[in-house]
């Protein structure tokens, strides 16, 4: 095209999917572009928790800027029953986005990727064998397949027409704490499991500060509010002014939700793929985004649908049915996070393996969790 500049790969959006992604295709010789709207580093309401699928992900491109790696683990039902598990292993590592994110887009930087930051991308034009990026600059960019990572909420979202079967909000607080705090937090994760069908809470320690949230469906605002507040008053932690104060709504894909249309692919967020149970949805960035990446380089891109169904749909099964009956039966799961077994199966499905869906494989198991979800 004729005074549009043409790549191979644009990618819009600059975290872990899109990076990933752009990683990806410019170690397979792709010319890659990234459009990020920020600058990094920028701060990103994020747990930070990296399970053991993450950091392998990532482990051949970056040196993990890891605040805390989490070796002890808290879990209360609403306050009460509190049971304290240890591990002799790390089951997570403990990041700050801005920190993860920077060393990222370095490193797609260095694999041949062009990043741009402050271009926002106002919409998207197919054009036969390409597709047209429009930038608030005025200055289109062209590209053979546009890798979408730009949250669920972004333009490419809206184009490929992803739909969710859950939506939840995610409040936080990022709070300063003092060298006492610290050591009382270093090492150590709180989990509390809440009053609020389906919502939980969460302590992450991150070197001198602690990420502290709670998550819950989309409706029910005040009440995941107030149940952030209460949180942090039984922490004993109110008083603390906190560096940041954020909230964002997390989107669940349903099962049949497309993942491209036409020369357009979504990833990560946009494409409604994290966890559903947990919400945990790092992994399933890295790991879209590098499925992305690698179909778009090739000029496959039927192929990404495929792999993401094989590779992730298993898990994306798993955790709705976990959540379906932990909705129902919240003081079941903590009972079996209370024994010996209930820790392993945690600690293992933290640092990465496939317990989750190694479990509903077996019908005793499916048959207690359809008993629980009633």
């Amino acid at each position: 095209m004729r005074g549009v500049e043409m790549w191979d790969v644009a990618v819009v959006g600059g975290g872990p999917a899109g990076l990933s992604a752009a990683y990806a295709a410019a170690r397979a010789g792709a010319r890659t572009v990234v459009l990020e709207k920020a600058t990094h580093p920028r701060y990103k309401t994020c747990g930070g928790g990296l399970i053991g699928t993450s950091l392998a992900a990532v482990g051949d491109r970056i040196e993990v800027p890891a605040d805390d790696h989490i070796d002890r683990a808290t879990f209360t039902l609403d306050g009460r029953r509190e049971v304290n598990r240890s591990s002799t292993a790390p089951v997570l590592a403990m990041v700050r986005r801005e920190a993860f994110d920077h060393a990222l887009r370095k490193a797609a930087a260095d694999a041949g990727a062009e990043v741009r930051e402050r271009a926002t991308v106002r919409g998207l034009d197919d054009a036969g064998g390409h597709v047209v990026v429009r930038l608030s600059s005025g200055t289109p960019v062209a590209a053979r397949a546009v890798i979408g990572a730009d949250g669920s909420s972004g333009i490419t979202s809206r184009h490929v027409g992803v739909a969710y079967a859950q939506v939840d909000l995610g409040l936080e607080v990022e709070l300063p704490v003092p060298p006492r705090l610290r050591e009382r937090w270093r090492g150590r994760v709180l989990i509390d499991w809440g009053p609020i069908p389906g919502s939980y809470a969460w302590v992450f320690p991150k070197g001198d500060r602690l990420t502290v949230g709670v998550i819950a469906e989309r409706g029910r605002g005040e009440a995941t509010k107030t149940y952030l507040r209460r949180f942090v008053e039984r922490l004993g932690l109110s008083g603390i002014d906190p560096v940041h104060d954020s909230g964002h709504l997390t989107r669940c894909r349903t099962a049949d939700s497309p993942l491209r249309h036409g020369r357009v692919l979504v990833a990560g967020d946009a494409g409604g793929l994290l966890e559903p149970w947990t919400r945990e949805g790092i992994s399933f960035a890295l790991r879209s985004g590098t499925l992305a990446g690698a179909a778009a380089a090739a000029g496959d891109l039927a192929r990404y649908e495929a792999s993401v169904h094989t590779e992730l749909g298993p898990e994306l099964r798993a955790g709705r049915r976990l959540l379906a009956a932990y909705t129902r039966r919240p003081g079941a799961f903590h009972a079996l996070l209370s024994t010996q077994l209930g820790w392993r199966l945690f600690a293992s499905f933290c640092r990465g393996e496939p317990v989750l869906v190694n479990a509903l494989r077996h019908r005793t198991v499916r048959a207690l969790l359809r008993a629980l979800s009633l």
